[in-house]
């Protein structure tokens, strides 16, 4: 499932930082992702004490 910069989506799970889980960001990258980040989505605006986080396609639905 391709996202879009700007994409709202709900975090299902998170192996880069778990306490994302069960909440909302929006999706950072204007390009699907690459080597660089392992194949992850970067999703920001996820908390106030939660940074940007790194997550896998399976890891995100759309919100």
């Amino acid at each position: 499932m391709p996202f879009q910069a700007g994409d709202r989506v709900r975090i299902v799970s998170c192996e880069d930082d778990p306490r994302a889980a069960g909440r909302t960001g929006r999706i950072v990258d204007d390009v699907p992702p690459g080597p660089l980040t392992e194949g992850r989505w970067t999703v920001q605006g996820i908390g106030l004490l939660i940074g940007p986080a790194l997550c896998h396609t399976s890891e995100l639905r759309p919100a």
